[in-house]
């Protein structure tokens, strides 16, 4: 076009694609060091966890068992929700374990820790 002039890029500088301003010769967040064969996977042994797709009806039972407890609301709520933490992150077996100490206690009765238990084995898969 005649009499449009052309801007050019300053020298020595990035292109305006790069975030932080950085020069591509710096080593990137996202390469693995590795260089060679994926890491394999440690294996565990599967263990029996709260399935997580059926919180919220695990919720609703546990809040039957609780509401029918002499245990004040608010320690229910706490309890409840240590319960479901330990269910789907470390194992239901631990989650027993911590609803016996309740139970040793005295915060529960005989009858509502097997309920919690029933519940906890209805609500669990192997994973």
């Amino acid at each position: 076009m005649v009499g449009e002039v052309k801007k050019s890029r300053p020298v020595g500088k990035p292109s305006g694609g790069s975030y932080g301003g950085s020069d591509k010769s710096g080593s990137g967040g996202n390469k693995k060091s590795s260089g060679g064969k994926p890491r394999p996977k440690e294996s565990t042994k599967r263990q029996s966890m709260l399935n997580t797709h059926k919180i919220n009806p695990f919720k609703y039972d546990m809040n039957e068992v609780l509401g029918a407890s002499s245990m004040d609301p608010a320690k229910a709520s706490a309890f409840l929700a240590s319960v479901i933490a330990k269910a789907s992150r470390v194992s239901t077996k631990d989650a027993k374990e911590f609803v016996k100490t309740f139970l040793d206690s005295g915060d529960l009765t005989k009858d509502e820790f097997d309920k919690i238990n029933r519940l906890l084995d209805r609500y669990s898969k192997f994973r």
